[in-house]
């Protein structure tokens, strides 16, 4: 049986890990981020992994980094066959290639598209309607390895970010768990990600980190690039519009849900109008953007019914920038 070093931190991987302890996989040790403060009483919070390996009486090592002499040693003691990587950060080579099976990791995407920090949100802000999952092995340049496995994912129209990352997180596991026992039994025939590039002439997407200059809307966009900004960014880190009105300082607006309807419209593009009752609006030259869920800052997330019962500043005009 392979010795595996499990490497990750959010909650994306614990499904993972979980299916490779009920499939009764040898993992000797979890690798995660170390201990921070969180919160509003700055309390020190596990990551998600952590909870996991120490629930199932799994060693946890916590480096602050990955190639401190003293961590590489008892790394090294350990006698992984091989790592396997969900959501972590990227590795060293004194890591990545010292197992003798290598370091496998998930992505969420199809490689060679959508390499990078953020291949969920990209996909959707760019208003994809197809992704997918991808297991490779760990080259020196990041998402550039060998491709083991892939499975295509439909996205629906209106999927945000979040509810694509978990189904992905789900099937993801599966998809690692079918990689490890590939790897066990021999029958691994991975392909190379430039051959795929050249035999199908692809022009790469890029998934680069998430930047607040991303989350901000421009109001300029066709209403569909909009709504598919909005729900990429959902629910974090979230797009957000400045909004003013007569007389009062501009106040930043998170949007988290959204609706699009198409017609010619003479309104003024960029006003807020809302019936009162049960619907905020931004108008467009193509129609309008409705605004169903939002969140002013220092507040709670709202649907449009609650934030327009609570806040009636949006009597007179209101702009968005």
């Amino acid at each position: 049986m392979l010795r595996i070093v499990f490497m990750g931190t959010p909650g994306f991987a614990v499904p993972t890990l979980e299916k490779l302890l009920d499939a009764g996989k040898q993992v000797v040790a979890v690798i995660t981020a170390p201990d921070r403060p969180a919160g509003r009483g700055q309390k020190i919070q596990y990551s998600e992994v952590k909870q996991c390996a120490l629930k199932h009486g799994i060693p946890v090592l916590q480096p602050e980094k990955l190639k401190d002499p003293a961590f590489l040693e008892t790394y090294r003691a350990l006698q992984p066959d091989l790592n396997i990587v969900v959501a972590f950060r990227m590795l060293p080579e004194t890591v990545w290639n010292f197992p003798p099976h290598g370091t496998i990791n998930l992505h969420a995407s199809l490689l060679p598209q959508y390499r990078g920090a953020a291949p969920i949100n990209w996909a959707i802000i760019n208003g994809e309607k197809e992704t997918g999952l991808t297991t490779f092995f760990i080259e020196k340049e990041i998402d550039t390895g060998k491709i083991i496995l892939q499975q295509k994912m439909h996205i629906g129209d209106d999927e945000n970010a979040g509810e694509l990352h978990d189904r992905m997180m789900h099937q993801g596991a599966e998809m690692v768990l079918k990689t490890v026992e590939m790897i066990e039994n021999g029958e691994v025939r991975s392909i190379e990600q430039n051959q795929i590039i050249e035999n199908d002439n692809i022009i790469l997407k890029p998934a680069p980190k998430i930047f607040k200059d991303d989350c901000k809307i421009n109001w300029k966009q066709s209403l569909t690039a909009i709504h598919n900004q909005i729900r990429g960014l959902s629910p974090y880190p979230s797009a957000f519009t400045i909004l003013s009105g007569d007389n009062t300082s501009e106040i930043p607006l998170k949007i988290y849900k959204s609706s699009i309807r198409h017609f010619k419209n003479p309104e003024k593009p960029g006003t807020v109008g809302t019936d009162g009752k049960n619907s905020i609006w931004v108008n467009h030259p193509e129609g309008a953007i409705y605004l169903e869920e939002l969140q002013l800052a220092g507040r709670k997330r709202l649907k449009a019914e609650e934030f327009i019962r609570g806040f009636p500043l949006l009597t007179g005009i209101w702009k968005v920038k």
